[in-house]
């Protein structure tokens, strides 16, 4: 049984959308994309290195799978560890109107059963199924405390616009940090696994 992993680049008020390029996601008028290019440094790339290398398979919205699929398989490399697993590996797409994806090996996820079929998924991955970027799908699973262990890297630019992971009205989930690092450009690496629901208190007078 694999487990259900989640990494996502974020700004510092939370912010998700359009992380790589200035055209990848300009919805809502989003004028902000490629804001993570400033910053990405050697240390950001070894830790990406090091949770692709624990992948099993990959969980992915139909988005992020569509931007994925564009580039990875002409830049496949056999010795590049992002690369060779994305090529590679097991894809699941979560959508509702994606009928023929040309990327193998990929499986699109019956939208109306979603939940089931997450499990199922996770239940035939040796190692992690891991979500990245995803945002509305991410959303979703964490709504439901599906996602098992939580990558943030967090990059030191406040946008103050744009879709954010964490959106009003979600589950108050408490979380215990099992690891973290900071980058030379500053990027906060932080990883977290959800203890429960958030319990709440008050300091004595």
């Amino acid at each position: 049984m694999g487990k259900l992993t989640l990494t996502t680049f974020l700004t510092l008020d939370g912010v998700m959308q359009a992380p790589g390029g200035p055209d990848e996601d300009p919805r809502d008028g989003f004028e902000y994309g490629g804001w993570v290019v400033p910053y990405a440094d050697e240390g950001m790339g070894e830790f990406i290195q090091e949770v692709f290398a624990r992948a099993g398979a990959f969980l992915l919205g139909r988005r992020t799978y569509e931007i994925f699929a564009a580039y990875w398989p002409q830049h496949d490399d056999p010795a590049d560890p992002v690369a060779s697993r994305l090529n590679r590996l097991p894809k699941y797409v979560a959508s509702t109107t994606l009928k023929d994806p040309g990327w193998s090996p990929t499986t699109v996820v019956d939208g109306e059963n979603l939940q089931a079929e997450v499990v199922r998924a996770k239940d035939a991955t040796d190692g992690e199924l891991q979500v990245h970027g995803s945002g509305q799908l991410a959303q979703w699973l964490l709504a439901r405390d599906l996602v098992e262990e939580l990558h943030l890297l967090v990059f030191p630019v406040f946008l103050g616009t744009g879709r954010r992971l964490f959106p009003t009205g979600g589950l108050p989930t408490a979380f215990a940090q099992t690891a973290s690092r900071t980058t030379g450009s500053g990027i906060s690496l932080h990883t977290y696994r959800p203890t429960g629901r958030a319990t709440f208190g008050t300091f004595a007078d």
